[in-house]
């Protein structure tokens, strides 16, 4: 049976002339209320705007809610005087301290984190795929772990921050890093032990509730998924289709393994931050760390065994070759960082860079 799944995409608002973020959220939310529903928000900084799709049974579903999703966002946008951005971080504007948006959600965050959320200017990729019980969604995260550096590397796309290169592919990363509970998430035993260490993070204080379980792999805390939250917002609604794709097939081998009783490879937790940091730093042309064995490997090396790891369950939903495809193109063309990098190079203006990212529209 396919695998349900669905996409959360963040974007930054950006004027279009100056292309600096603005905090015009709450105008493009609202104005893209009757197209989306309830599948549009705010974020807690105004800068950005957050929509997700309905879960989908397959990719070719996926796909068209996304361009859609991304077409009346970007309409909305565009009637309210303004551009949306798919890029990580912000490649210009005054961001410090960042305006939080209304209400009492944020202003207890604002309360509980407080530089942090000054300073929380990123849009990422959130994939769920749904799952039957948490259970199964915390025994699958494990079987994720090593793979999520590579995951990160691929998905690079925020070299960028307030008007210089931070010498990063993938900036967004770092910033999120500080956080409390962020990054790649510890091994767990079952769901017990999850919720036994979320329940001791809420009860010191470095959580604010279960929704502030920010690990890059968790189970969701309102929906009946598995959440894969390390991604930059992709360039394009092709990009995130692909990732899409390929997370939903690592959840299946990795659902599979559960099944057949095959035990989850723990890397230790020194290792993968090395590995992400890595990823983060050069993106997929770089040097990496192959967390399964703790030997040197590049990330394109990683990328191809990605790929082999997941070519049955590619196959079986029918995404092979759109999914292979993509990935070759990203491979051969560059991460959606080395595409705004080459933006930059043509003329040497920032501005060409938020050219580059914008979303479709007028």
């Amino acid at each position: 049976m396919a695998l349900r799944f669905g996409i959360e995409e963040e974007y930054f608002v950006v004027d279009p002339v100056s292309r600096e973020v603005v905090p015009r959220a709450p105008a493009v939310v609202r104005r893209a209320g009757p197209a989306l529903g309830g599948r549009v928000s705010t974020e807690l900084v105004a800068f950005l705007a957050e929509a997700k799709t309905s879960p989908c049974d397959d990719l070719d579903k996926l796909r068209e809610q996304v361009r859609a999703m991304r077409a009346a966002m970007s309409a909305a946008a565009a009637a309210e005087g303004v551009r949306l951005a798919a890029t990580g971080t912000p490649v210009l504007g005054d961001l410090l301290p960042a305006p939080i948006c209304a209400g009492p959600r944020y202003a207890e965050s604002l309360a509980v984190y407080r530089a942090l959320d000054d300073e929380q200017c990123i849009c990422s990729c959130h994939v769920h795929v749904e799952m039957p019980d948490r259970e199964r969604a915390v025994q699958v995260s494990n079987h994720l772990r090593p793979w999520l550096p590579t995951l990160l590397a691929l998905t690079a796309n925020s070299p960028y921050w307030a008007g210089r290169d931070t010498g990063h592919a993938c900036w967004r990363a770092l910033a999120w890093a500080r956080w409390p509970v962020a990054g790649p998430p510890p091994f767990f035993a079952s769901a017990a032990h999850y919720d036994d260490v979320v329940g001791t993070l809420l009860g010191c204080g470095a959580l604010m509730d279960a929704g502030t379980v920010f690990w890059d792999v968790r189970p969701s805390a309102r929906l009946p998924t598995v959440e894969i939250r390390l991604a930059d917002v992709a360039p394009t609604a092709a990009d995130a289709a692909v990732f899409a794709a390929l997370v939903r097939a690592l959840v299946r081998v990795s659902s599979d393994a559960v099944d057949a009783g095959e035990p989850a490879p723990d890397p230790p937790q020194e290792m993968l931050r090395a590995a992400y940091w890595l990823a983060a730093r050069d993106g997929v042309s770089g040097r990496g760390l192959d967390v399964r064995t703790g030997r040197p490997a590049g990330f394109r090396e990683l990328a191809g065994d990605l790929l082999a790891h997941v070519l049955p369950a590619l196959g079986g939903a029918g995404d092979l070759d759109f999914v292979a495809g993509g990935v070759r193109r990203l491979l051969a063309g560059g991460t959606g960082a080395e595409r705004q990098r080459a933006a930059y190079r043509r003329r040497g203006r920032l501005a060409d860079v938020v050219d580059a990212v914008l979303l479709p529209g007028r």
